[in-house]
């Protein structure tokens, strides 16, 4: 009998640990995706936030370390080797106590991380050139968001109205990719003419999406950061799984091996 449960609890162990490692390659690909992505609203948070680029570096190491566990708890389970399970014991411990407590600072910080993107989205909006290279890549990102989401500006358009380049034009041009397709300007980045030079126009004249980004932004975040915060609480439960597991393996092996010892 000691024997049979033996086996059974280093296969489930194996089992568990090999998902472990799958959900960890998945938490290392969500720290990558944030670096990486260049085409949606995550490229302009994270160059212009050094929090989210902390945090996704983070997620790179929980994701590595993570896999890490598995790899160790799959080679400790198969060969019965009692001081790795220990020392995997130990270490998912670690990691168990790290995600939880980075898991509640994400959830209590998501108003302070609205406020931050709020001021970084209308600081974009003023500062806003199509010929300024430096800002070319965020500037792209932001057209991006605006075309993708059919909204314009954060609060609405009236937004733009702080862009010093649009008031120097007397807001006869507007930005392309605010258009709302009653107008085929051809363009989807940067400012678009809408009306003959020398003529004073409104926001209102504008052909463009009359809601803001701000709404659209926020469910987005709030999507992704509700997914990444799956994934994590799923690593967890399989952690805490595994721990007992292991606990439980490294008794049966403790009792296999005295049950050999010659009486």
């Amino acid at each position: 009998m000691g024997s049979n449960c033996l086996k059974v609890t280093k296969y489930f162990l194996f089992l568990f640990n090999l998902l472990f490692f799958i959900l960890g390659a998945v938490i290392l690909g969500f720290g990558v995706w944030i670096l990486v992505d260049k085409s949606s609203f995550i490229s302009v948070l994270q160059t212009s936030s050094e929090s989210l680029k902390v945090g996704a570096y983070i997620l790179i190491g929980v994701g590595a370390v993570t896999m890490l566990m598995g790899f160790l708890g799959c080679v400790g389970a198969v060969n019965e080797v009692r001081c790795l399970l220990g020392l995997y014991i130990t270490c998912l411990l670690l990691i168990l106590l790290a995600q939880v407590a980075a898991g509640l600072l994400i959830y209590f910080q998501q108003d302070a991380l609205k406020a931050e993107v709020s001021t970084m989205v209308h600081d974009l909006i003023q500062d806003f050139d199509p010929d300024d290279q430096d800002k070319k890549s965020i500037q792209d990102a932001w057209d991006y968001v605006q075309e993708q989401l059919t909204c314009c500006g954060w609060i609405g358009p009236q937004n733009w109205m702080e862009n010093e380049l649009l008031r120097n034009k007397s807001l006869t041009y507007y930005p392309c990719s605010c258009s709302n397709g009653s107008v085929d300007d051809g363009h989807k980045s940067g400012f678009c003419e809408s009306a003959p030079n020398n003529r004073t126009v409104s926001v209102a004249d504008w052909p463009v999406y009359t809601k803001g980004c701000m709404k659209n932004v926020q469910s987005w975040l709030q999507d992704n950061l509700g997914i990444i915060l799956g994934v994590c609480t799923g690593v967890a439960v399989t952690e805490l799984l595994g721990i007992v597991l292991a606990i439980s393996l490294c008794k049966n092996i403790h009792r296999e091996e005295y049950s050999k010892v010659p009486k």
